[in-house]
Parts: C-alpha cells; sequence; structure tokens
C-alpha cells in the first residue's frame, strides 16, 4: 500500500529548490514543474512571459514515517526570502513568487502553525502563497534534476541548513537546534528538561493544574501534542493526558535510566523529551496516561489558537462548546 503523500514549494528558480528537497532523507521523489497556471500545460517560454499565472514550483513526493510535513516546511522557510514579492536570489517575475501548495486540506492544520511563527520573525506581511494547489504541470525533461546533470549549474539557495537534519537510529528525520540558541530562549529547566531528559519536581510545573480550553504545543518547535480536553487530574503532579493530538505527534522510546522500566515519550519532530507513558490511565479513555513535564510545554488558550496558526483544532476542543 502507497503511504506516499506530496505538498508543492515555490521558492524561485526550480533547479535548485529540486535538488535540496531531493537531498533530504525521506523525500522520494522530486518533480519541477508549473504550479497554477491559467493555460494548460505551459512551456518555460510561456511561462517567463508572465502571461501564464505560473509559478515555478517543485513536487515533493515523500514519506510521512520517515519525515514529517512540518519538517519540510521548516526547511523550505530556510531557503527563500519569505517576505520578497516575486524575487528569489536573482530571479525576478510573478512565476518565482514563493508559495506552499497542498493537495490533502488536513495539511493545512500542521503548516499554518509554522507560517505564524515565522511571520513573528518579520515586520513586513510574509510573501509566500499558502492555498490549495489548482494543477501542475511538469516542466520539460530538460529542466528535471537539472543540478544533476549540470552540476556547476545557477541555483540561488543555501544548502548548508540540510547539515541540521538528524537522522535517529529508528531511521526518522528531526532537525537538530544550536545548543546556544536553545540556551538563548529556553529557561534553564527548558532546557534541561527537553534535551537531558531531566525531570521537574511534582506540582511545581506551570501547567500541572491548567484547566483552561486550549493546546499543549511542544515549547521547543511548536508541534501541537495534546489537547485540554485529554487532560485530567491524575494526582501525580505532573500534566496528565490520555492521548496525544495524533498519534504520529510522540515517538515513543525503551527508557531504563534511575533503575526503572519505563517508556519514555519525544515529540517526533523537535525530539525534545516530554515525559513517559504509563498503563494507570481511565479505562474508559484507553487506559494510558501520558505523564508530562511542563517544562516541555506552552499553552495556547483556545481565544489565541487562531492567531497562531493552531485555528484547525479548535473543533476538537469539545468542552468549549
Amino acid at each position: 500500500m502507497d503511504v506516499s503523500k506530496e505538498i508543492y514549494y515555490a521558492g524561485g528558480c526550480f533547479w535548485g529548490v529540486e535538488e535540496y528537497f531531493s537531498r533530504v532523507p525521506g523525500v522520494l521523489d522530486t518533480i519541477s514543474g508549473y504550479a497554477n497556471s491559467d493555460i494548460k500545460d505551459p512551456s518555460y517560454e510561456e511561462v517567463c512571459s508572465g502571461t501564464t499565472g505560473a509559478a515555478e514550483a517543485v513536487r515533493v513526493v515523500y514519506d510521512p514515517a520517515v519525515v514529517t510535513l512540518g519538517i519540510l516546511t521548516r526547511l523550505f522557510f530556510k531557503i527563500i526570502d519569505p517576505v520578497s514579492i516575486n524575487r528569489q536570489g536573482n530571479d525576478r517575475g510573478s512565476q518565482y513568487r514563493t508559495g506552499i501548495y497542498y493537495t490533502d486540506g488536513k495539511d493545512r492544520a500542521q503548516i499554518r502553525p509554522i507560517i505564524a511563527a515565522v511571520q513573528k520573525d518579520h515586520e513586513k506581511p510574509l510573501a509566500v502563497e499558502f492555498m490549495a494547489l489548482k494543477s501542475f504541470y511538469p516542466a520539460e525533461d530538460y529542466h528535471q534534476d537539472y543540478l544533476r546533470v549540470h552540476p556547476g549549474g545557477y541555483y540561488h539557495i543555501d544548502f548548508s541548513s540540510l547539515n541540521s537534519l538528524d537522522v535517529r537510529t529508528d531511521k526518522t528525520v528531526g532537525i537538530r537546534k544550536d545548543i546556544r540558541e536553545l540556551q538563548g530562549t529556553l529557561t534553564k529547566e527548558q532546557y534541561e528538561v527537553t534535551q537531558n531528559a531531566a525531570t521537574e519536581r511534582p506540582f511545581s510545573g506551570q501547567y500541572w493544574a491548567t484547566r483552561k480550553p486550549g493546546i499543549y504545543v511542544d515549547v521547543v518547535t511548536g508541534e501541537p501534542l495534546f489537547l485540554s480536553d485529554d487532560k485530567y487530574d491524575s494526582g501525580c503532579g505532573w500534566p496528565s493526558f490520555t492521548r496525544p493530538v495524533h498519534p504520529g505527534a510522540i515517538t515513543e522510546h525503551h527508557d531504563t535510566s534511575h533503575g526503572m522500566t519505563r517508556v519514555e515519550i519525544r515529540s517526533r519532530e523537535g525530539g525534545s523529551h516530554l515525559g513517559h507513558v504509563f498503563p494507570d490511565g481511565p479505562l474508559e479513555k484507553g487506559g494510558l496516561r501520558y505523564c508530562i513535564n511542563s517544562a516541555s510545554l506552552r499553552f495556547i488558550p483556545l481565544s489565541q489558537m487562531e492567531a497562531e496558526g493552531y485555528g484547525a483544532y479548535c473543533p476538537m476542543i469539545i468542552s468549549s462548546l
């Protein structure tokens, strides 16, 4: 059964964008082409005339069990100027505009928080189109794998950000964060918990008794992790949940530290240590207790979720209705 997914990125000249994503573990195929053209199957010359409405884009086919859409999108923002209008590198024209185009409506929920986070770093509004794909036509054969055929060919992007990719022992892909950056943005406790698997003292964390509706995300990456509807008072002194927001949000790891045998859980994309999962949760809700450190979480109230890009999760918070 084919479990691959696809996403389309427009980031200026497609030669470099295609080669960049082809080097990401978990990417199965990349195809250069023309997205959202007003005419059928345009030629390169027609696209360059600026009359077709098409954008040079790359179809990225990937295995979500290896690399997530969130990671691919974070990588995309590392190779573009997101506030530049119709210009990337030396390339100018509407065909070189930036964009993210999806074919699965469910992908919006994963991409929107990343766009919102990038916007916070820029005073100007982002110039990145974000919409469902209208059409895609593969470019002429000579454009495909251009930089592999012509290693000295033109490209406008920096490939060095690929050095931040971390292929874990389970073959999944994450993004390594710079230690100095983390130490500058996280508190000492947040850093020790997420990066060194420390544990905060019970009843001392910020969220162990929080009852407000909202979503809990990874304090490092912003990945959605848990919803308030699945939070309950287990009496253990740490935030407890019956399930993650979706099964792929976390990874499980065998843990024999401190003379115990436990199941550690980490965030899927950032690899942040979150806590442990135990089989002593409410039976009527699956019987699991996800025991999480407050220091590994950031809570976003329901009233702020839309503004921060998590609006797709609002309907899942039934308790607020």
